[in-house]
């Protein structure tokens, strides 16, 4: 079972902020030093319970003149980490939801990824993809469409396309 996208995000949030603790960048503070002085105790109070750094301060050779730091690479992978998760190219892009009713009637609900990676015009085409699917499943000669609207959905974390119909399965004369 895949994890949900708002699992998915605090995953890689959290990873993300893991990883952002074990930064060797210098830290800028203001005239008083005091953010400074707070980053220094808090990296001093790690150090002294992990027992070091947690990733080393050392480099990847590549090639003969290619070389990255250990600590570039370990970010540039939680970074790609972070995308993969909340993008997560595999996925399908909609997610139908269907109820039936009587009278042969069939309601759809499809709601799009939050983020997408491309297929935002294929609501309608999916919507009447699965009609056939269920037309020919149930021996049915064909359907009518009731009704169908799409929209936006709109949040905090983004849009998010949806579109819902309803078909009527209608059986061959004879």
């Amino acid at each position: 079972m895949m994890p949900s996208p708002q699992r998915r995000l605090l995953i890689a949030s959290l990873f993300a902020s893991l990883l952002s603790a074990c930064s060797s960048t210098p830290i800028s503070s203001n005239s008083t030093g005091v953010g400074g002085s707070v980053v220094n105790t808090v990296a001093t109070t790690a150090t002294s319970i992990v027992g070091g750094p947690i990733i080393p301060d050392t480099s990847v050779n590549l090639g003969p003149t290619v070389s990255y730091p250990l600590e570039t690479l370990v970010y540039w992978g939680a970074y790609v980490t972070a995308a993969y998760l909340i993008l997560d190219p595999f996925a399908p892009n909609w997610e139908i939801q269907e109820a039936r009713f009587p009278q042969n009637h069939v309601h759809f609900m499809l709601t799009m990824k939050r983020y997408y990676a491309g297929g935002a015009g294929e609501a309608r085409v999916i919507f009447h993809r699965r009609a056939k699917e269920l037309m020919r499943a149930g021996g049915f000669g064909g359907y009518e469409v009731v009704e169908y609207s799409e929209g936006m959905e709109s949040s905090v974390l983004g849009s998010q396309r949806k579109a819902e119909g309803v078909i009527r399965l209608t059986k061959t004369p004879g």
